[in-house]
């Protein structure tokens, strides 16, 4: 008897399916295209351009179906929330007064460029700080909407961030400060497998969504299974696991769709207007961040090196690659950006009702 409702389902909405099946074709495709050139968060990017270009093209909207969105939010919570472990937490303590404090101090240096940013015509002051928080790009642009910031302008410059630290981070750690490959290679994966992996998501999703909203924290399918992701970490629980590599990116992929189908002609002029000032804005952002590096290193036992790619504001995969493969200290760097990104995505609803109240 279901089958027969989803046969008949089908041929009434023959049309419908057939418009998903070319756009989940034409993202998949792209999202390959995508990796292997390289490109960070592939299948985000992807997913983007692809709904951009059908938004723009096709007149007929297009609606990414809700619990597609929510569950897309729920994977990505976790696999924030897998990023935690006891050893950042300690490598945290041993310089837990200068590492909070650049921590702190990027989090006001993302929130004056915000009100800058908010200056311009067209963005308002919550767009405004959602585009230039520095760090956890995915995690800000999935809340972004529902804490009442135009997703599309936070998605496009969050993401132009990244691109910009990825492309000059190596140049920078090399030409700067002296960083040369090692033979340390990427560490072999010794999470316990893909169906652990597949449990530990199922489990945190499942219970991180309704503790999330009967405790009522905002963005309950992001943040409730990001807490529950954590706290299995860090008693050992989830041995290690992680999200199946499959299942995040599709989850990305989910995001960049609903984020690039929603785009209109007159809100890509309005993005468009913004970058020459968003890119002034997020070089100087990055330089400050650096800045921030100077002052960790002198304050902590870190390297210089060390306190550049832990403060560096993004791009946080691409920033572990280069601190194991240059033999900085990829303990630390992994700790202090773990940190700013819980305490970026944790303070985004408060920063959120505090420029709304105030605007």
């Amino acid at each position: 008897m279901t089958w027969v409702l989803v046969l008949q389902w089908a041929v009434m909405n023959r049309r419908l399916l057939l418009d998903w099946l070319g756009v989940l074709a034409v993202a998949a495709a792209l999202s390959g295209l995508l990796t292997l050139l390289g490109v960070p968060s592939a299948t985000l990017f992807a997913g983007l351009a692809t709904g951009l270009g059908r938004a723009l093209l096709v007149r007929r909207k297009l609606v990414l179906p809700r619990h597609g969105m929510t569950g897309a939010q729920a994977v990505v919570g976790v696999s924030i929330g897998a990023l935690v472990s006891l050893s950042t937490l300690q490598a945290v303590a041993r310089d837990w007064l200068p590492v909070v404090g650049v921590t702190v101090g990027t989090l006001l240096l993302s929130l004056v460029a915000g009100r800058l940013m908010a200056l311009r015509a067209g963005v308002s002051r919550v767009t405004g700080a959602f585009s230039m928080i520095a760090g956890g790009a995915s995690g800000i642009t999935v809340m972004a909407r529902e804490l009442g910031a135009d997703a599309r302008m936070v998605a496009v410059l969050q993401y132009l961030r990244v691109l910009l630290i990825v492309v000059t981070m190596p140049v920078v750690a090399a030409v700067v400060y002296g960083a040369a490959g090692t033979d340390a290679g990427t560490p072999a994966d010794a999470g316990p497998g893909a169906w652990a992996g597949l449990l530990f998501t199922v489990v945190s999703v499942v219970v991180g969504i309704p503790l999330g909203r009967l405790s009522r924290i905002p963005v309950p399918a992001l943040l409730g299974p990001m807490l529950v992701a954590a706290t299995l970490d860090l008693t050992g629980l989830s041995r290690d696991a992680a999200v199946p590599a499959l299942l995040e990116s599709a989850a990305f992929l989910v995001i960049g769709l609903q984020v690039g189908l929603s785009f209109t002609r007159e809100s890509l002029v309005v993005v468009g207007r913004a970058l020459p000032l968003a890119l002034a804005l997020i070089v100087g952002l990055v330089l400050a961040c650096a800045g921030l590096g100077l002052v960790l290193s002198a304050t902590a036992d870190v390297s210089p090196l060390t306190a550049y790619l832990a403060t560096t504001p993004g791009g946080l995969y691409a920033v572990l690659a280069t601190a194991t493969d240059s033999g900085a200290d990829a303990t630390v760097v992994l700790a202090v950006q773990v940190l700013r990104l819980f305490v970026m995505l944790l303070t985004a609803p408060l920063v959120s009702r505090w420029l709304r109240r105030g605007g």
